[in-house]
Order: structure tokens, then C-alpha cells, then sequence
């Protein structure tokens, strides 16, 4: 019998973790995250965040030398983060890679 936490949770809770861990598994793109009919906001903003920081990672391991697949990804979530937000909130759009403001 398995034990683990993610076999006692519902399979839409387990897709809703995959998509949290690795949204990209799970999204063709950000917009595909924001278009979801079934993601409340709340839950559209924490994916495309935690891509947000994934993708700014990525960023920064490519200005250092490092190559990365979709240089322009990090352009597309921040884009889709503001039209979720209708640009109010800042802080659901990092000013910088590096998470913080200039």
C-alpha cells in the first residue's frame, strides 16, 4: 500500500501541484495558464510566478554563458502577470531577474 501524501491527494490536486513544481509540463505557454477555465486567479498567479522565477533563473544562467531554450519566456509570463493584475499589483511582477526592485 502506498503511503505517500501525493498518492492520498485527488488527481486534480496532484495536476495542480505538477503545474506549481513545472509549469511548463503541464502549460504550452503562459497564456495557456491564464486562459484556464478551471484556475481560479489566485491560482493562475502562483503558477505563473513560480514559472516567473524559473524562467528569471534561466535569464541569468544565459547572461552568464549558459544556453537556454525561449530567451523570451520570462517576457511572456511578466506580460500575462500584468494583464491578470491589470497592472495594479506590483508585486506580482518582479522588477528584476533577480527578484528585486532596481
Amino acid at each position: 500500500m502506498n503511503t505517500s501524501a501525493t498518492a492520498a491527494r485527488p488527481p486534480a490536486q496532484a495536476w495542480l501541484d505538477q503545474a506549481l513544481r513545472d509549469p511548463g509540463s503541464i502549460f504550452a505557454g503562459p497564456e495557456a495558464v491564464a486562459e484556464h477555465p478551471g484556475l481560479s486567479l489566485a491560482q493562475k498567479i502562483e503558477i505563473l510566478r513560480s514559472w516567473e522565477y524559473d524562467a528569471a533563473e534561466l535569464a541569468v544562467a544565459e547572461e552568464e554563458g549558459m544556453r537556454g531554450p525561449e530567451n523570451n519566456l520570462l517576457q511572456r509570463i511578466v506580460l500575462t502577470l500584468a494583464g491578470l493584475t491589470h497592472g495594479r499589483d506590483s508585486e506580482f511582477v518582479t522588477l528584476t531577474k533577480q527578484h528585486g526592485h532596481p
